[in-house]
């Protein structure tokens, strides 16, 4: 197993991309710390890995509250000896624009985005650094943090910002054999994410179908004309979790099937004539 005796924190880790990645970390042998500030997200992502023979914990935390992401960190260390491995993944929508959203949503959007990733990026960090073993962190973008999209000016907004993050907290943790990495996925296929909720014991929404039909637009409009999934995800962040990725810092690894890549005029679902 690539993780095999490495402890990990993800966070966010809903049934969609966090979760997914979370599972994935674990299945190549990682122990998890799932953390969510919605305790059902946390109780069944730590619940579904350890089903599985992982090694997992739950971990309700608000990201944005230094006490308790300090507690969380501490968790981890209490309960698995250290932490190898962050996943900045909490993130949420509001999809507002620069006319009409308020400051203080917009203050607390980058809060959860900016502020939680800087949070336990520093006291993962200064915890890697007291083990002196290294370690990986990664930050998750979004390719919204590389396109202007209109009416989502917050999210966009935090998601840039943690592209520059992730170099700049790069160079600053080298010197400690610490990683710094950011990993961008897309508009993300819900068949994965909706399977993955049914297997924690969720119910199904009641209009699936209309969900699945809502991606269309996006598949069709992607070069690969194929939208990624959460395990897609995970094996991208399990390769810049792993020695194989030893000499990658500063780095943002998009797996969006072509998405930034794709010239903006040219329609992939047409055919060349």
């Amino acid at each position: 197993m690539r993780l095999g005796g490495k402890v990990a924190i993800v966070t966010g880790t809903s049934p969609n991309i966090g979760g997914g990645i979370a599972e994935g970390l674990a299945a190549e042998g990682a122990a998890l710390l799932c953390v969510d500030s919605r305790a059902e997200n946390a109780r069944d992502c730590a619940h579904a890995i350890t089903g599985n023979g992982g090694r997992s914990l739950a971990c309700t935390c608000d990201v944005t509250d230094e006490s308790q992401v300090s507690g969380a960190v501490a968790k981890a260390k209490e309960a698995f000896g250290g932490v190898d491995v962050l996943v900045n993944s909490a993130a949420f929508f509001n999809r507002k624009g620069v006319l009409d959203m308020p400051f203080d949503e917009w203050q607390k959007q980058l809060a959860v985005i900016l502020g939680g990733a800087f949070l336990f990026t520093k006291h993962v960090a200064r915890l890697m650094i007291e083990q002196g073993r290294g370690g990986s962190i990664i930050n998750i973008i979004s390719t919204a943090g590389h396109q202007g999209e209109p009416r989502n000016i917050a999210y966009c907004t935090g998601k840039s910002g943690l592209l520059n993050f992730t170099r700049s907290a790069a160079m600053e943790l080298v010197s400690h054999r610490i990683r710094v990495n950011s990993l961008t996925p897309t508009a993300t296929d819900p068949s994965e994410s909706l399977a993955r909720a049914a297997r924690w014991g969720r119910k199904p929404p009641s209009d699936v179908t209309r969900v699945v039909q809502a991606f269309e637009p996006f598949r069709s409009r992607v070069a690969m004309q194929k939208l990624p999934g959460p395990s897609d995800y995970a094996r991208a962040a399990i390769f810049l979790a792993s020695e194989d990725a030893g000499m990658i810092t500063g780095m943002d690894l998009r797996v969006d099937g072509g998405a930034i890549a794709q010239y903006w005029a040219w329609d992939p679902s047409r055919k060349e004539v």
